[in-house]
């Protein structure tokens, strides 16, 4: 059996994997015991529960995806920040889909607030001030570009656009350039 070696991070990781293959909702202790060859008992030393260790995807997904978010909007703004931020989400939504699910995982409020779930709210806000928004309308929009951005993946991934002649990604890229527009006739109060 290969118990050495298990740790809540590797349990974390091998978890997030499992998610991407099976999906998020089929990950569970026993599915990981499995892929681990060993008896589930085992993993109540590193682990209370199947929650905490979708808790535990959860907030992996969020610091991986905000690393990443970043990174593509180093030195971007205006319209090129929106379209890498929106194609960040989407490109890991594609590779990852099992801890893109997770990154949406319902977290208490003080887990929430502790996650790098906030990295990603201050990044959308970040990309909106190029926009010179004033709240509420900077609220709106960041709930805007969440709901489109994520039906948007959510729907791809369902398969919900393969039935037309239209691609995808046009219609991606004519998403994207109606956000921009939008946003920019909302400037200032």
């Amino acid at each position: 059996m290969v118990r050495a070696g298990l740790t809540p991070e590797r349990l974390t990781r091998a978890g997030a994997e499992l998610a991407d293959e099976t999906g998020f909702e089929q990950v569970t202790l026993s599915a990981l015991a499995r892929r681990f060859d060993v008896k589930v008992a085992s993993l109540y030393s590193h682990l209370r529960n199947s929650h905490e260790l979708r808790t535990r995807i959860a907030l992996f997904a969020l610091e991986e995806l905000a690393d990443r978010v970043a990174e593509a909007l180093a030195g971007r703004a205006g319209k090129d920040a929106l379209a890498a931020f929106a194609n960040a989400y989407r490109d890991y939504a594609r590779e990852h889909p099992g801890r893109y699910e997770a990154a949406r995982f319902r977290l208490d409020p003080e887990t929430a607030a502790a996650s790098a779930g906030v990295r990603h709210a201050q990044m959308t806000r970040a990309i909106l001030r190029g926009y010179d928004l004033s709240e509420p309308d900077q609220t709106h929009a960041v709930r805007m570009l969440g709901s489109v951005f994520h039906g948007y993946v959510d729907l791809e991934a369902a398969g919900g656009f393969d039935h037309t002649p239209v691609g995808s990604q046009q219609s991606w890229e004519w998403v994207l350039e109606s956000l921009d527009a939008l946003l920019r006739t909302r400037r200032g109060p």
